[in-house]
């Protein structure tokens, strides 16, 4: 049985949005569950995806907080 945990900034796709939508996870979920089974013949009822809502000010890469970073790399700093 696979668990597979996807983790996303809690931001949304959109300015205005602070969270993935209900539609979007159930996409999500669907996606990797097809993942499983095509890849690993993992059937569709057997596996688990756990979606994981991060703070934005949580995540961080390139050394820098995330806000800094995209900051950074639309400036052309990165």
């Amino acid at each position: 049985m696979p668990i597979v945990t996807v983790q996303v900034t809690r931001e949304g796709t959109t300015s205005n949005r602070t969270s993935v939508t209900p539609e979007e996870k159930a996409a999500i979920i669907a996606g990797v569950s097809q993942v499983m089974l095509d890849v690993l013949n993992k059937p569709l009822e057997s596996t688990y995806v756990v979606i994981e809502e991060v703070d934005l000010d949580n995540w961080g890469w390139g050394g820098l907080p995330t806000v800094q970073y995209r900051k950074n790399t639309a400036e052309g700093k990165a």
